[in-house]
């Protein structure tokens, strides 16, 4: 971390419970920018997963199945 992060952090330290909260919700938010150019290609791929579902290409598992093997309950 560099030395004016270090400092703003012992800064931020310093503040009530209440604001080093929102402070953190902020910086997560700041990080938390939609790249368009991903949303695209995860659209493209639900869309093809779809189609493939619907024309019978693509089976599906029951959600429950699915936990129970992985030893968990819905």
């Amino acid at each position: 971390m560099s030395t004016s992060a270090e400092s703003v952090l012992q800064e931020a330290l310093r503040l009530p419970p209440g604001d080093r909260a929102a402070l953190v919700e902020r910086l997560i938010g700041s990080l938390d920018q939609p790249d368009r150019a991903v949303d695209s290609l995860w659209l493209k791929e639900a869309e093809d997963r779809m189609a493939a579902y619907r024309s019978g290409e693509l089976g599906a598992v029951d959600a429950e199945r699915v936990f129970s093997e992985l030893g968990q309950s819905i």
